[in-house]
């Protein structure tokens, strides 16, 4: 790893720090308007008694410059824990610096510590530059699979019809 980055657990201090990440991530993927997290849900949702997620903050050069927010799934095939990868962003300054690089190997290795079956995430079908980065990386694009999301009033509905 080069001395110039640093990767570090995230601290309840870094919740501005992480809304501003997620909120750069959001205006990137063209998806400020559906950001609704504020600092207090963070700290509840991030540092409270019941965690539900982990952030890892990506330094270069002391300077906070990207993240990445992880949380535990599970396979029944494998019988293991697996880890998701919410979100993982930098800073448009500090692309091409290894960062984000270093942060996908941090959670690899974190994934074989924990003995995790799999470490898995999502990308958008037009983000090209991220496909091709992650494919660098050895990842696998599975085209056979689709993403299901069910929020707002259909969440309440379906909630309700049991």
């Amino acid at each position: 790893m080069s001395t110039q980055i640093n990767i570090r657990l995230a601290t309840p201090e870094d919740v501005p720090t992480i809304l501003a990440f997620i909120q750069g991530l959001a205006e990137y993927e063209k998806l400020a308007d559906q950001v609704v997290a504020t600092e207090d849900k963070l700290k509840q949702t991030l540092f409270g008694d019941k965690r539900y997620a982990e952030v890892v903050i990506a330094e270069y050069n002391q300077q906070a410059a990207g993240f990445a927010l992880f949380f535990h799934n599970y396979s029944t095939f494998l019988a293991k824990p697996g880890i998701y990868l919410e979100d993982l962003f930098v800073l448009p300054d500090f692309r091409g610096k290894g960062l984000g690089k270093v942060l996908l190997s941090y959670l690899a290795k974190l994934a074989v510590e924990r003995d995790c079956g799999r470490l898995e995430w999502s990308v958008l079908d037009w983000n090209q530059p991220a496909i091709d980065f992650y494919q660098a990386q050895g990842a696998t694009m599975l085209h056979d699979w689709r993403i299901n999301r069910v929020t707002g009033e259909n969440l309440k509905a379906l909630a309700q019809s049991v």
